[in-house]
């Protein structure tokens, strides 16, 4: 693998792909999306098969300078090679569940889609602080698209707030880069790691790209746009926005917040905690009222979201590493259960919860892999969703106890919200006749939910197989922001006396 140029291939390949489908009719359109993004997901496949976990921290890498400090400069370590993996696993799934709900402008729709999945993979795989900008905020205009030409009814609102909102916070971002690179003179991402900027600027510093990667998240109270992109858009755009694009906010976190400014991550550790525990008790509870699936699936991810974010500020491996597993679960997840709405709503054309009920019967195949999916949703144990928000609590916990118990109360409350959902529909009896009528899944149904299930029940019994390639550059990233870990208030570490552990950890010091 050494020297051949794979990132750029799989940033090129949809890209062509997506031109094509311009030129050809919806059928054409249709095969070259699938295709193209199949081919993505076997060269993902090469990437994550050939990274070596005890290499350097980055890998795969390529340079092309191409004016001024500006280059064309990709590379991935393990973070970024799992959000990669979640990426092309996702986008030909994707693909076939658009296959017959989309029938007007396919080959536009496909397009979108297949360019979505270039500056997805673009805002991993950049090293270039002006590249990563680039994709980032271009990722705005294929979902802009998306959810204003093939969404619902109220589509334009739902489009205009999500962009707006978006891109106002990344404004304060570039003003932000621009005044890093005066200060270390580079544009690299690997050098700016490395850049002390002084402690004074890192806190304006640390507000701006905040102000980008909490919209992104999206973090109360600025998460409004969520549930109304939900509901406007397509099975498929909802798939992509909860499984991937909400994870470059908590990817722009570990990637440039923390480890460029810690010690305004630290000063400002309580703003992301307490917004975070409103989040978490606030947004379940409104998922409780909800009528709507998807918004109640919408206003679950935000709760989600904020599961990630404490665990990212708690200044541990175990809080890091568990926010990484919560993103890399609730993309799955979350996409699973779009998928199940966007199954039944194709069937009878609502989302209204009260519509249907007793799908168990006549649905049966579909309501084990719902179930499935809920579970998972939940945190329960052989799930994916339990690893992550196990990992994540238990280093938060580390930090703050009261934050810790805070969060905790979102697992009981997404027990609450995610079961009654559950109950109204799969359970009950089949009183109304056109959901009795209404078909188990179709093969290309089971073919787009068979491989999510699958993964969600590997990352729940094996997670060392995802936690493995990240172990490394999560240590890099906790030896460079350990020096501004805020004092913790609990009196137990990882199960042990707060003296035995203190101990240990000397120890573990003096062996290093």
């Amino acid at each position: 693998m050494d020297g051949f140029p794979i990132l750029s291939l799989m940033i090129a390949l949809p890209m062509a792909a997506a031109i094509a489908c311009l030129f050809v009719g919806a059928n054409a359109a249709r095969w070259l999306a699938l295709g193209a993004t199949l081919i993505d997901l076997a060269l993902g496949v090469m990437l994550w098969v050939n990274y070596d976990i005890s290499g350097p921290q980055w890998q795969f890498t390529e340079y092309a300078p191409l004016f001024g400090r500006f280059a064309w400069a990709l590379g991935i370590d393990g973070m970024a090679l799992m959000l990669l993996m979640l990426t092309v696993f996702l986008m030909p799934i994707c693909i076939g569940a658009s296959w017959e709900a989309i029938k007007t402008r396919v080959p536009e729709y496909m397009a979108a889609f297949l360019l979505m999945e270039v500056l997805m993979i673009g805002v991993f795989a950049a090293q270039d602080l002006f590249l990563f900008y680039i994709f980032f905020e271009a990722g705005l205009i294929p979902m802009y698209l998306i959810i204003g030409i093939w969404g619902g009814a109220n589509r334009i609102y739902a489009s205009y707030k999500f962009f707006l909102y978006t891109l106002l916070g990344s404004v304060l971002m570039l003003i932000a880069m621009l005044w890093m690179v005066q200060f270390a003179g580079t544009t690299s991402i690997p050098v700016l790691l490395q850049t002390d900027f002084p402690v004074e600027a890192q806190t304006w510093l640390w507000l701006a790209f905040f102000a980008s990667f909490a919209v992104k998240m999206p973090m109360w109270p600025v998460h409004t746009w969520l549930p109304d992109a939900h509901v406007q858009a397509p099975t498929a755009g909802s798939v992509i926005l909860a499984g991937v694009l909400l994870k470059m906010g908590g990817y722009g976190f570990l990637r440039f917040s923390l480890p460029m400014f810690p010690e305004a991550s630290a000063q400002l550790v309580w703003l992301i905690f307490a917004l975070s525990m409103i989040a978490v008790v606030a947004t379940s509870l409104i998922a409780l009222v909800q009528q709507d699936m998807k918004k109640l699936i919408a206003y679950s991810s935000v709760a989600h979201m904020a599961i990630v974010t404490v665990g990212l500020f708690a200044f541990n491996r175990q809080g890091i590493e568990g926010a990484l597993i919560v993103m890399l679960s609730h993309g799955l997840v979350s996409g699973a259960l779009f998928l199940c709405v966007g199954v039944i709503y194709d069937r009878l054309h609502t989302r209204e919860i009260d519509r249907y009920g007793g799908l168990s019967i006549n649905m049966p195949k579909y309501a084990v892999l719902f179930l499935l999916f809920t579970m998972a949703g939940i945190g329960l144990p052989g799930t994916s969703g339990f690893v992550g928000e196990f990992l994540s609590l238990m280093g938060v916990y580390q930090v703050s106890s009261w934050v810790a118990l805070v969060c905790t109360t979102g697992i009981i409350l997404g027990a609450a919200y995610s079961l009654y959902l559950y109950r109204r529909i799969a359970y009950g009896d089949l009183t109304k006749d056109d959901v009795r009528a209404m078909p188990d899944l179709s093969a290309r149904e089971l073919w787009l939910l068979a491989p999510i299930a699958a993964v969600v029940l590997w990352m729940g019994v094996y997670p060392e197989s995802f936690l493995a390639p990240m172990r490394n550059d999560v240590g890099t990233l906790v030896a460079r922001i350990e020096r501004a870990r805020p004092a913790g208030d609990a009196h137990l570490t990882a199960g042990k006396p707060a003296a035995a552990a203190a101990h240990a950890e000397t120890a573990h010091e003096g062996a290093h």
